[in-house]
């Protein structure tokens, strides 16, 4: 009993984690990675729900093991995914401190700079900035040092093509 509770376990860590990988290469458009990565995730399912299902053993460990792993799982998933799956993503920074561009500058970033009109001011800037996901908490931590009251939107990018990237 208790090997299959391991079992369950450490399968369904697996098959929840490739789940997690799949899903965020399906969102990245990379469909037949997605396709083989899916079928081993089902296939290792199938296995393990069939095995747990038809035990003789009717204990509620097995639904626990079952749970943990799909948590750890997903946990574990998410850490990998954002350490193997590479994007860009736009950054757009409002700020009434124009001193920031030059420091951003500096530290190696591209910027674009905007006029534009914020609710109670008219002299806000908007700052527009594409950069590797690998530098987004970098980038964050600069702009949050200068300014603590910047609004800060960041959304991926499905394609770039040409400017600036700070490697």
């Amino acid at each position: 009993m208790f090997f299959l509770c391991l079992k369950v376990f450490f399968a369904r860590i697996l098959d929840v984690t490739l789940g997690t990988i799949r899903t965020m290469f399906v969102v990245k458009g990379k469909r037949l990675i997605s396709a083989f990565i899916g079928f081993v995730e089902v296939l290792i399912w199938f296995l393990v729900v069939r095995e747990a299902l038809s035990t003789n053993n009717s204990s509620i460990f097995i639904a626990i093991s079952y749970a943990l792993g799909f948590a750890t799982g997903t946990y574990i998933g998410g850490l990998l995914a954002s350490k193997l799956i590479k994007g860009k993503i736009a950054v757009q920074v409002f700020t009434e401190n124009i001193v920031i561009v030059d420091i951003l500058r500096d530290a190696g970033y591209a910027v674009t700079v905007m006029d534009c009109k914020g609710y109670n001011t008219n002299s806000k800037y908007m700052l527009y900035i594409g950069v590797d996901k690998r530098k987004e908490y970098e980038l964050r931590k600069i702009i949050e040092q200068i300014d603590t009251k910047a609004f800060i939107v960041e959304n991926e990018t499905n394609y770039v093509e040409n400017g600036y990237f700070k490697k």
